[in-house]
């Protein structure tokens, strides 16, 4: 047996004694916070910030340009996942480098 496979029936080995109540694992619980909901004029500042032009941004984010435009102007909101790309840029402009999201 490979030490990957002998590694997973370790684990489900554990994973049924804990089930069974025969042993106690440690547990960790974890709460993921919701996407931050962006205003027309927060999505616009982070866009300027960033130096972009909103299609090169729209390419970031991974939307079309008119998606980028709904937002500035207030029509549309961002998905969770578009959200969280925001959130990164807001936080963190060079991680959209470091990650290879962009190259300029």
């Amino acid at each position: 047996m490979s030490e990957i496979s002998e590694s997973i029936a370790r684990g489900l080995q554990e994973m049924l004694g804990h089930a069974q109540g025969k042993i106690e694992l440690r547990t960790h619980y974890v709460a993921a916070k919701p996407p931050k909901e962006y205003t027309a004029d927060e999505i616009k500042g982070i866009r300027s910030r960033l130096n972009m032009s909103q299609g090169f941004f729209a390419e970031i984010i991974g939307v079309s340009k008119k998606t980028v435009e709904s937002w500035e102007y207030g029509r549309g909101k961002p998905s969770g996942a578009a959200a969280r790309v925001l959130s990164i840029a807001e936080i963190d402009p060079d991680a959209l480098k470091r990650y290879g999201f962009a190259e300029w």
